[in-house]
């Protein structure tokens, strides 16, 4: 997380002027760190498209089942609103929360199983700075059972729309190897075949 604080302070000078006298609706996100992808009546959807990338496996090596995608959401007065009254009522801490203008979560697809899981949740201040974490553990969701007016369908469908597109720029990043195998397939290459062991009908004729 330290890394996605960085650029989130970078981004946060980058914005101060807009964030500290108007909404997070009007909010400048800087286009050159977050990609992005739609806005409701209610929120604005990014991505980090200078830290999204592979996860590396056990063995060392690129996994390029697992993708993991920094996100950023900022929020309309109403939201943000909606956000501090639930907090309340829950009485949870509420410091920072006059301040508050979006969230940042960390996903990971499992792209066989085709699930999406939250794996931190961090409420942001108008400084980009978190003033809460959340690592408890959500259950992962199945994004291909999402509809197409589904808001976070919409949004996890254009996140790997772009990993798909940028596939060599996120293993660059991953910092890790392919595999042999991995390698092999996509540069299309196909797994060299077992050789078959000769039948009676391919022995050489004796003499």
């Amino acid at each position: 997380m330290r890394k996605w604080r960085l650029l989130l302070a970078l981004a946060a000078m980058l914005c101060l002027p807009v964030w500290g006298t108007q909404s997070a609706a009007a909010a400048t996100v800087p286009e050159d760190i977050f990609q992005w992808v739609q806005s409701t009546s209610r929120q604005n959807y990014y991505f980090n498209k200078q830290q999204i990338k592979y996860a590396i496996g056990a063995d060392g090596y690129v996994d390029l089942n697992t993708l993991i995608v920094p996100t950023l959401r900022t929020y309309d007065d109403v939201q943000i609103r909606d956000v501090v009254t639930k907090r309340r009522w829950k009485m949870l801490p509420m410091k920072g929360y006059d301040r508050l203008v979006g969230a940042a979560e960390y996903l990971k697809f499992n792209l066989k199983a085709q699930t999406v899981e939250v794996v931190e949740h961090d409420d942001l201040d108008d400084t980009f700075t978190a003033i809460t974490k959340d690592t408890n553990s959500i259950p992962a969701e199945s994004y291909a059972t999402l509809s197409e007016k589904d808001v976070d369908g919409r949004f996890y469908r254009a996140i790997l729309a772009y990993a798909e597109a940028h596939q060599q720029e996120l293993i660059a990043r991953t910092g890790a190897q392919l595999s042999k195998a991995d390698a092999q397939l996509l540069k299309g290459e196909k797994a060299p075949a077992a050789p078959q062991k000769q039948t009676g009908r391919h022995k050489k004729k004796g003499k």
